[in-house]
């Protein structure tokens, strides 16, 4: 039996991506950047990787130090946007998540950038089982790293990691942690311990 749960965000706890397409083409425009846009798609081909990445693809000729500075500009709009309209989580994930809890440790591990997860937890309503949570933005390190920190911190023995994309499997396999597909995210994974196609089915293939 798995005796930690960890879950990446986008693509598998819910998807913000129409809500960050409003954002950041706000601070685009708002910013200058009038001939650049994002849509939604492109979002969800993006999501998973360290956040300076997705910003690069999305304004690869723009200078470095000028990606950098837009940068936090870009997550404000993103928090504000979302705080006033979330994500939309999949179906009965807050439900499973609950119901996992009365057996095992649940944490959150994300390549987002600071105060996402909690702005997550807040919207979501189920920051109260979440035992703890770490991404790129709170320590600079990449989310294989964050994993096994999550398992040093908390003396795991056997965890999990659940994410919709090959780098959460890459990841995951990098952190010498198992790895659950959730099929009903943004893309897909081979190699894995079990794959989902809706978030209630991790219900029978954690606890059988």
């Amino acid at each position: 039996m798995f005796d930690g749960i960890i879950f990446d965000v986008d693509g598998t706890l819910w998807d913000s991506t129409p809500v960050v397409e409003k954002a950041w083409n706000r601070a685009l425009k708002d910013n200058g950047y009038t001939d650049i846009s994002v849509t939604a798609d492109q979002l969800k081909g993006l999501f998973g990787r360290p956040m300076p990445e997705i910003i690069n693809a999305i304004m690869p000729e723009v200078p470095k130090d000028k990606q950098e500075e837009f940068a936090p500009k870009c997550y404000g709009y993103e928090h504000a946007y979302l705080e006033k309209e979330a994500g939309v989580l999949y179906p009965e994930i807050c439900e499973t998540i609950r119901e996992l809890a009365k057996k095992h440790k649940i944490f959150i591990v994300s390549n987002c950038q600071a105060g996402y997860i909690e702005l997550f937890m807040s919207k979501s309503g189920i920051g109260d089982v979440i035992e703890d949570h770490v991404c790129l933005g709170d320590n600079d390190l990449l989310k294989a790293d964050n994993i096994r920190l999550i398992v040093d911190r908390h003396g795991l023995k056997a965890p999990v990691y659940i994410g919709d994309i090959q780098g959460d499997a890459d990841s995951s396999y990098e952190a010498g942690v198992e790895f659950i597909h959730a099929a009903y995210g943004f893309g897909k994974a081979d190699k894995c311990y079990a794959s989902v196609d809706k978030p209630v089915e991790l219900l029978k293939v954690i606890d059988g």
